[in-house]
């Protein structure tokens, strides 16, 4: 399912703009869209799931127009926001079968095992009697995967799913939507965490301050930042020299000492060595050095 989004602009009534003349193309798969807090991602996810209406462009879904046809493309789209709620004095199994409900699952019989099945992919099934309130941070966000997921949608839209969650649920979320990929679904991943996107995402954008300044292969945005990505082996007096000087990536103890992963335009005259770059490097390289130039 293809969304094609030309001219959208977001502005608030306070003046404050959100977006500023988005244009995108979004094709199947998992499409991932990274940038920092405050850059617009929210308010483009709200808009793309009917939550908000833009103050201008055009967002067509397939054939459809998402102004004209908004209940029908509601219909199709599974969402995860930001701030996930429910009905805490619910139970988890109730909660989803009441979304089930919603998302068109009529017959008791199928939504129960459709309900089932979903509990059991998202690792829940053990606790589907644990009233939704007492689950865990983690287990909170499975089950509002779960509740995007039920009706069988083919877009799914996830607004940053790993905030504040531990490293092992963050890799259990991320190895869930992983699998959605071998639906014919649309998945769009909004996040400021590179990690989240890094291994999943064949196609990625950058917003920064309400505008797209890079759309393409994660590979492509990688390349961009090869030849200015450094390592350099550094003494603790040497940290904050390196750190006005250079985009820090990671300080990691080494020895006597510390590793210090960084991007830039040179050395500089520091005794470091070139590295392959990955996403993250290539992310920060971009949006520290290369934005000013897309202006």
């Amino acid at each position: 399912m293809n969304i094609t989004i030309k001219g959208l602009d977001m502005v608030y009534r306070n003046g404050k703009r959100a977006l500023d003349s988005v244009d995108l193309e979004i094709g199947g798969g998992m499409f991932g869209l990274l940038g920092p807090n405050g850059a617009g991602k929210t308010t483009l996810m709200k808009i793309l799931v009917t939550l908000m209406k833009p103050s201008s462009g055009d967002v067509r879904v397939g054939e459809l127009d998402l102004v004209r046809n908004r209940r029908e493309i509601r219909a199709m789209l599974g969402y995860l926001p930001q701030d996930f709620r429910f009905f805490s004095k619910l139970k988890t199994w109730e909660f989803l079968d009441y979304v089930a409900s919603l998302s068109g699952l009529r017959e008791k019989k199928k939504r129960k095992n459709a309900v089932d099945e979903m509990l059991e992919q998202v690792g829940l099934f053990d606790v589907r009697d644990r009233m939704a309130g007492k689950l865990s941070g983690g287990m909170k966000r499975r089950l509002g995967i779960a509740q995007a997921l039920i009706g069988s949608p083919r877009i799914i839209v996830v607004d940053e799913p790993t905030t504040g969650l531990d490293p092992e649920e963050r890799i259990r979320f991320r190895n869930l939507i992983a699998d959605m990929q071998h639906r014919d679904v649309t998945i769009i991943l909004s996040t400021h965490i590179v990690g989240d996107i890094s291994s999943t995402c064949n196609d990625v954008a950058l917003l920064h301050e309400g505008r797209v300044v890079y759309k393409g292969a994660p590979e492509d945005l990688v390349d961009m930042a090869r030849g200015h990505s450094w390592r350099f082996e550094a003494m603790e007096s040497e940290l904050d020299d390196i750190k006005e000087r250079f985009s820090v990536i990671s300080t990691i103890p080494s020895g006597n000492g510390w590793e210090v992963d960084v991007v830039g335009d040179s050395l500089d005259g520091y005794p470091g060595r070139e590295i392959d770059p990955d996403l993250e490097h290539a992310y920060v390289y971009f949006m520290e050095h290369r934005i000013p130039a897309t202006h």
